[in-house]
């Protein structure tokens, strides 16, 4: 997709004797590669396949790393014609966040956890790409329904790392985020969110109490350590009509 004159001009390479997992550096490249003003005016990027053969790489690491950055919402696919640098991206990354149990009690509010179940899975190639690991790795699923006395809001699925080192015999009724920087020494740092607008299927509609097609706010969190590690893969569907999202920007 990509000119053979841009591609000598900017180069395509990895440091394969490097110690930095291969999916890092292909994910840092594209973050270099995309700013120049040719992929910012919507230059379509290098076919998966192409970039892999370049890099001498599998396909599966490029679409690792290419996965992350269309969560961070610097990249979009558009299937049939290919990948391109979502111009002027904006993120933004909130000072002060915490667990969902935690913010309510530091509000006075009494939430009632309504489901809590734990289990192991392999993880989807989605859930894999975003805490960085192999397709079908086991990961722990920590799958939960909260709400208030008239009835539950928000439906939270999280999956987390395995270096963490969770057994899922934890107490989760404790604040999450206590547990993993307490027990685990892994210190929640960075919160990186996407946020948009759904309508409930059958599925969310039959754990949230409310008609199928009704709207639906959907947050998905990546949370990672100091060292941008990631921690937590976190997907929240919340009623529309019991939950609103704030956010404070100071200039």
């Amino acid at each position: 997709m990509s000119s053979d004159k841009t591609q000598k001009e900017i180069k395509f390479e990895l440091d394969h004797s490097s110690g930095l997992p291969l999916h890092y550096q292909v994910e840092q490249l594209i973050r270099e590669v995309i700013q120049a003003p040719e992929y910012q005016e919507g230059k379509l990027l290098p076919k998966e396949v192409d970039l892999a053969k370049m890099l001498g790489i599998s396909r599966n690491t490029v679409r690792q790393a290419t996965n992350r950055l269309e969560h961070e919402n610097l990249l979009v696919r558009k299937k049939g014609v290919g990948t391109r640098a979502v111009r002027e991206a904006v993120s933004t990354k909130l000072n002060n966040w915490t667990s969902f149990s935690e913010e309510m009690h530091n509000k006075g509010v009494q939430f009632v956890n309504y489901h809590t179940k734990v289990s192991w899975e392999k993880a989807s190639k989605v859930v894999a790409g975003m805490l960085q690991i192999e397709d079908n790795k086991e990961v722990l699923r920590l799958e939960r329904l909260r709400g208030l006395d008239n009835g539950p809001f928000v439906r939270f699925i999280s999956y987390f790392h395995p270096r963490i080192g969770l057994t899922g015999k934890e107490d989760f009724s404790r604040h999450l985020y206590d547990i993993l920087e307490q027990d685990y020494a892994s210190v929640p740092s960075v919160s990186k969110e996407r946020i948009n607008a759904i309508t409930a299927n059958k599925e969310q509609a039959k754990y949230l109490g409310v008609e199928v097609g009704s709207p639906l706010l959907l947050r998905k969190r990546l949370v990672c350590d100091p060292g941008d590690r990631p921690i937590e893969y976190n997907i929240g569907y919340y009623r529309a009509d019991s939950f609103t999202y704030e956010i404070d920007i100071i200039r």
